[in-house]
Order: C-alpha cells, then structure tokens, then sequence
C-alpha cells in the first residue's frame, strides 16, 4: 500500500496549499484544488472554478512581483481548516483588478477559511481589510490624515442630509394619508 501523495488533514491541506502559493508553484496549488471550487475572496469577488482561482492568483502575482506570503497561523477540525496570513510587497507589477500599478508597498494581513474535502479545497472564504489595502495603494487616504477626516466629514453630512430627506418624505406621506382618510 503506497502512501498518500497529497494531504487529508484538513490543516495540512490548508498549509500545503498556503506554501505552494506563497512559493508562485500555482501547479501544485492547483492540485490541491477541487474542480469547481468556489473562492469568496471578500473585498475583490468571488471566483469559481480552478481555473478562475488560478487566474485571480496569477494577476495578484504579476501585480507584487515581489510578494512575500507569511503563513502566521494554522487550525482545523475534521473537515475545515483556517489561516491566518500575512502579504507583503510592491505594488509595481500589472494591473489588478483593474488598479493601475503604482509603486506603493503593501503590507496586509488576512485569513482564509476553507472546507476541505478529500484532500482539496472545496470553499474557501478569504478574509482581509479591503480597505487598508485601497489606503495603502493610494485609493484612499491615510487613516487619519486630513483628507480622511475630510471624506468622513462629508460622508457623514450627506447621510444627515438623506435623513432628513426622509423624515420629511414620511411626514409628508403621513399628512397625505390622514387627509385622505378625513376626505373619505
């Protein structure tokens, strides 16, 4: 009887997939993958399908050329598996996501929570700050900063304003209702 040649803890199946992609081997990440897995990659969109997959993973690495992967945690039952991760790069490659490249370093921190089946992914759901990264590639200004109190500022006086749009609308339509109840 020969020996498994890929994983079945689901821990180990996380981890194994993890190092593969933090090592640019899609291939063997690849293999670690059921056909029609489904990747719900929280700030960006889902991805369905290996080939999908694939593909999201090799535009994230034509991005950060340079994109360093740290596996900082490791844990699972049975059946599921999470990781907690850490990326790091430059922002200098190809456009992701349709974001230009811009030459911003990039240091973020996620966690990933997969269901394993035989020995595969089935599911992943991918989970970081979408956006910390958008503050860190220039989408968003700093935490902080006087353009983020700024936004904030105006962010919050619209939503007042929408407020108040409709607590007149309701008042409106409840005076509008009660004179037609009179008219009856």
């Amino acid at each position: 009887m020969s020996a498994p040649t890929a994983p079945v803890a689901p821990a180990d199946v996380a981890r194994t997939a993890f190092e593969a992609l933090a090592a640019g081997d899609l291939d063997r990440f690849a293999e670690l993958t059921h056909e029609d897995a489904v990747f719900d990659v929280l700030p960006v969109g889902e991805q369905r399908g290996r080939t999908a997959i694939r593909e999201h993973f090799e535009e994230l690495r034509a991005a950060l050329p340079d994109a360093s992967m740290t596996l900082e945690g490791v844990t699972g039952d049975d059946r599921r598996a999470a990781i907690e991760w850490r990326m790091t790069g430059t922002f200098e490659g190809k456009p992701f996501h349709g974001i230009a490249p811009n030459h911003h370093k990039i240091d973020i921190q996620g966690v990933d929570f997969m269901e394993i089946d035989s020995g595969r992914i089935r599911h992943n759901r991918v989970a970081f700050d979408g956006a910390e990264f958008a503050r860190q590639v220039g989408m968003l200004p700093h935490r902080g900063s006087a353009a983020d109190r700024a936004m904030l500022a105006a962010f919050n006086a619209k939503t007042q304003l929408v407020e108040r749009w409709h607590e007149r609308h309701e008042r409106h339509h409840e005076r509008h209702e009660h004179k037609q109840a009179q008219d009856s």
